[in-house]
């Protein structure tokens, strides 16, 4: 199903975010279609962002939202985008009512990996 192109290839060429930031993503969706998808087989852009906070916050915790802008992502449509650059390198599938805009404001950043924590 993959290009030749290895993800580090394809974010090398691309250029927006950290190559690690594409491997999250993509080994997201894998989490994501495991642990909360309801659909067999598809993930929805706002399931797949709460897999990924998720994801993130058992991976990092308190980090999760540093690390990830580090990485260059700051917002769901941030994830989005690596999606979209996944689809087009043809590591990911899109169905045909599935668009970018699934992305848009599903979550606050600040709100998901930083409030959700208390001292």
């Amino acid at each position: 199903m993959a290009d030749k192109r290895s993800i580090e290839e394809i974010a090398e060429t691309d250029d927006r975010y950290n190559p690690k930031a594409v491997r999250f993503v993509y080994e997201g969706l894998g989490y994501t279609a495991k642990k909360i998808a309801d659909e067999p087989g598809h993930v929805t852009g706002q399931v797949l962002c709460e897999g990924l906070r998720r994801m993130a916050l058992e991976k990092w915790g308190r980090l999760a939202m540093l690390v990830l802008n580090t990485w260059q992502v700051k917002t769901t449509r941030d994830f989005g985008q690596i999606v979209y650059l996944l689809i087009k390198h043809k590591w990911m599938k899109a169905q045909p009512a599935d668009s970018i805009d699934d992305f848009n404001n599903v979550f606050d950043f600040k709100t998901a990996f930083k409030d959700s924590f208390s001292f």
